[in-house]
């Protein structure tokens, strides 16, 4: 006799929704991660987009650093809203900045992302290191 078991039926359904959901999952993040088209007068490196109502404009380095020439030349110059939002490069080549100080991004865009929902709305303070000048 050929009957199939609860157990055969039950691990049969269970491949088939983990096969779906994954399917889903696939196609879901694979629309999501396409970026926003850039403006084609923008020179490289330049990003200027508006996330959640908040404008984000990334400058590539310019050579003299930033915040009072404290960091190197390879830092851009990230904005929100017009205001500086700090942020370190790794060494292993990820990002994080002042407002998500444990957790790394792969570039400056997705980085200045974060910050925004994290942010929730708030506006970015200024930033002045302790013991000296900005």
């Amino acid at each position: 006799m050929n009957k199939i078991t609860r157990r055969q039926a039950l691990g049969t359904t269970a491949g088939t929704l983990s096969a779906l959901g994954l399917l889903g999952a696939a196609a879901h993040s694979a629309t999501a991660a396409s970026p926003a088209p850039a403006a084609p007068a923008a020179p490289a490196g330049t990003v200027d987009e508006v996330f959640q109502g908040r404008r984000i404009q990334i400058s590539p380095a310019t050579g003299g650093g930033h915040h009072g020439g404290h960091h190197g030349s390879d830092l851009p110059t990230v904005r929100i809203d017009g205001r500086e939002l700090h942020v370190m490069r790794n060494a292993d080549g990820t990002w994080i900045s002042v407002v998500n100080h444990y957790e790394t991004f792969a570039d400056p865009t997705s980085l200045a992302r974060a910050a925004v929902r994290e942010l929730q709305g708030a506006q970015l303070a200024p930033f002045a290191p302790m013991g000296g000048a900005a």
